[in-house]
């Protein structure tokens, strides 16, 4: 088999997956492989995500949240104002 026949084989062969292709996707195919800069006006239609939906907290769910960092920073503050345990002390009941 001679190279440029060989060459032809494969491009008929892309041809077909591309055809394919385009019948699956409803004939909007986006494109595989972006340059720098921004999209084209092509590309953001095919590829646009449809909008998530917002998620909402309760009215009870934010205090449970505020509750317990509150509670964090009780304890961190508390130990930051906790007297240290002086060294004599602390070697007095290691031994």
């Amino acid at each position: 088999m001679s190279f440029e026949k060989l060459i032809a084989e494969i491009d008929a062969e892309i041809s077909r997956l591309t055809q394919a292709k385009q019948l699956l996707t409803g004939g909007v195919i986006a494109p595989t492989k972006r340059g720098p800069g921004r999209p084209s006006a092509i590309a953001t239609v095919a590829v646009a995500k449809p909008a998530k939906k917002k998620r909402k907290m309760s009215a009870a769910g934010k205090a449970r949240i505020a509750a317990a960092q509150k509670a964090r920073w009780a304890k961190v503050n508390a130990a930051k104002t906790a007297k240290p345990v002086a060294k004599s002390a602390r070697a007095a009941k290691a031994k």
